[in-house]
């Protein structure tokens, strides 16, 4: 497969028949129009005296604030409110979407890409593609794709989140590796070798986050979701799927990993003492880890996530949001200028860079000089400098389904319990697909298979 150029048929294929199948929903998603004075129920407040527009903007990830107050400085007549709300995985979509449906949603929102077209179909956002015929050239097709659907846009985009392996370099040096894994292979073979020089020490961690396993599974090209014809099809426990369950379950089989719930204090207390060395996780992992783990500053370093082909390497993806214009929204061209503002202008990136851990989806932020700052956690190293030349062999045709919400949820309820080995992960994978056909056909969505 040809990593480096994106083929848009399926994605748009898929994103047109949810469209289609939901049009009375979907239709509701482009009203609101940057000439009224506000739309009935809300939050977002009309240009009051002096002609000043107020947008609230709702979103969980640090760093937005900081940008927000750039953005109000320079724009005396769009003022924007920052309420930070939990995360969307931890209620903030839910919360987004009751407002949405009550009529009283803020103008902008922090929506995951794989949470988009959940949103889409639920009718819960605003389309500005009227506003964005100069910006889409400013970021890449296949960020662009995450954001519009059926021709429709609904946001714009702030970040990619290519993976990579973050580790101990004093710890791998006690236990004998002398460099990182290149491959999944490799890393097999270290990890068995940490835990039998020490039963109670582990390689890595695997946790209960779906996103994270989404991830590996976009590396591996285990697609999740396609289309056939005019019907969805669901391949979660496809061949290629399997390869990726059947690799992690030999090592859970084996006790080679630890299994700790993901980004929770007792997986960064093994980070912090030695119990795990390293961790498989995205761009935006690096500040977190930097800032929850208290040990070993310094010692830490960021390697490219280990592929299964080391002579055709393919990385994975875990992550990216886009700032989203909700259902309602009374100035949707003010909307989409501070969000175009937000992912492009030099200051707002330098700073999500910096505070947020991302790495920008607009072309021009790939030369911004925040991303070429040493950091003094990881030795000194420039870390994005991994991410950088690991964008190029991303494998771009990945698409989210419509129900991401709940496939979500049961996946990591399963990987939860796969990891204390309450079930199997190939078993995991057959279970979700079958929910996630049975939601779809919910939505009156067309299903090829059951």
């Amino acid at each position: 497969m040809n990593v480096g150029t994106h083929s848009a048929g399926p994605r748009t294929a898929a994103a047109a028949i949810a469209a289609l199948t939901l049009a009375g929903l979907l239709g509701a998603c482009s009203s609101g129009d940057s000439g009224s004075s506000g739309s009935s129920g809300s939050t977002d407040a009309g240009a009051g005296s002096g002609g000043v527009v107020k947008l609230e903007f709702w979103g969980w990830a640090p760093g937005y604030e900081q940008s927000v107050a750039l953005f109000n400085q320079s724009h005396p007549g769009i003022q924007v409110t920052f309420a930070k709300t939990a995360s969307g995985a931890k209620g903030g979509y839910t919360k987004m979407l009751t407002a949405a449906k009550a009529g009283n949603a803020p103008c902008l929102a922090q929506v995951g890409y794989e949470t988009l077209p959940s949103f889409a179909a639920a009718g819960a956002l605003t389309d500005i593609a009227k506003y964005t015929a100069e910006t889409k050239p400013q970021f890449a097709d296949w960020t662009w794709k995450q954001v519009t659907i059926a021709g429709q846009t609904y946001g714009i985009p702030v970040d990619t989140a290519p993976m990579a392996l973050i580790y101990r370099k004093d710890l791998f040096a006690k236990y004998g590796i002398t460099a990182p894994p290149v491959t999944w292979e490799e890393y097999a073979a270290d990890a068995a070798k940490v835990h039998a020089a020490d039963p109670n020490v582990y390689l890595g961690n695997f946790g209960n986050d779906a996103y994270n396993y989404a991830g590996l599974a976009w590396q591996a090209g285990a697609n999740w979701f396609g289309t056939s014809g005019e019907q969805w099809q669901v391949t979660l426990d496809s061949p290629a799927n399997q390869k990726v369950a059947g690799y992690w379950q030999a090592l859970l089989d084996q006790k080679l990993l630890k299994t700790d719930p993901s980004f929770e204090a007792a997986h960064f207390g093994d980070l912090t003492n030695g119990t795990v060395l390293s961790d498989v996780n995205a761009v935006w992992a690096t500040p977190i880890i930097a800032s929850s783990v208290k040990e070993g500053a310094g010692q830490w370093a960021v390697a490219p996530m280990p592929v299964w082909d080391a002579a055709k390497p393919v990385y994975g993806n875990d992550g990216g949001s886009a700032t989203a214009v909700l259902k309602g929204c009374g100035h949707a061209k003010e909307a989409a200028e501070f969000a175009t503002w937000m992912s492009t202008d030099a200051a707002s990136v330098g700073n999500l860079v910096k505070v947020t851990g991302i790495y920008p989806a607009a072309t021009s932020g790939l030369s911004h000089p925040a991303l070429a700052q040493p950091d003094p956690f990881y030795g000194g190293q420039t870390v994005f400098d991994v991410f950088k030349a690991e964008t190029a062999h991303i494998n771009t045709d990945w698409q989210w389904g419509p129900t991401m919400t709940q496939t979500a949820t049961d996946l990591g309820d399963g990987l939860g319990r796969a990891g204390t080995g309450g079930t199997t992960l190939p078993g995991v994978l057959a279970a979700v697909r079958t929910k996630t056909v049975a939601g779809m056909k919910q939505q009156g969505l067309s299903v090829s298979g059951g």
